[in-house]
């Protein structure tokens, strides 16, 4: 099936750009909703992690406290490949079993550490990057988080550099202007992503 990889960093917009997919029909598979499913209560990663880091990034009721367990990760690159290991050949498994229940024409996978991993351009026939200034980044996740800035910070260190996301664009939304334009760009990449699927051997 012709497949579709979506990334961008955190704020850029992601989200949205695959609701307007969804909305032309496209199916969408969410490496992010795959993963709080995995560390949900009862979920099939909770283990490990609670395994692996303790007892300091889990609540009293079983659950993950995600705000402890981000805040270790992000203050330390060897904590996150720790996570990393536990919960990206989960996800892996995940998207591919998803994506080989589908029969449309073309899926969309968002992946937000694409570039980061490296591990999943075997699956995919394109890579559309949603990209927008850093500082428009930050002001997104600040305002609908709630995080602090240096929080912030931390999260886009850990992730890829916008120069080094857009050099493994194939397909590039920008997404700095109205929600119109948004959806515009998004319909010329979906009548284009169609074609593309009709030829595919």
């Amino acid at each position: 099936m012709f497949t579709v990889g979506l990334t961008g960093g955190i704020g850029s917009g992601k989200s949205t750009v695959a609701d307007c997919f969804a909305a032309h029909g496209v199916p969408v598979i969410d490496a992010d909703v795959i993963a709080r499913d995995l560390t949900a209560p009862g979920g099939a990663a909770l283990a490990a992690i609670r395994s692996a880091f303790g007892e300091t990034v889990m609540r009293a009721d079983g659950g993950l406290d995600r705000a402890a367990l981000r805040r270790r990760v992000f203050a330390d690159a060897g904590e996150r490949r720790r996570l990393e290991a536990i919960l990206h050949p989960r996800i892996r498994r995940a998207v591919e079993q998803a994506r080989a229940a589908l029969t449309a024409s073309y899926a969309l996978i968002v992946i937000p550490l694409l570039v980061e991993t490296g591990g999943y351009r075997d699956l995919l026939n394109r890579v559309l990057v949603v990209d927008c200034p850093e500082e428009l980044q930050m002001a997104r996740v600040m305002a609908r988080s709630g995080l602090a800035h240096d929080e912030v910070t931390a999260i886009l260190a850990a992730q890829a550099g916008r120069a080094e996301r857009l050099a493994a664009a194939d397909d590039v939304i920008v997404n700095t202007a109205s929600p119109e334009a948004l959806r515009s760009q998004v319909t010329a990449l979906h009548r284009r992503y169609q074609t593309l699927a009709s030829v595919l051997p």
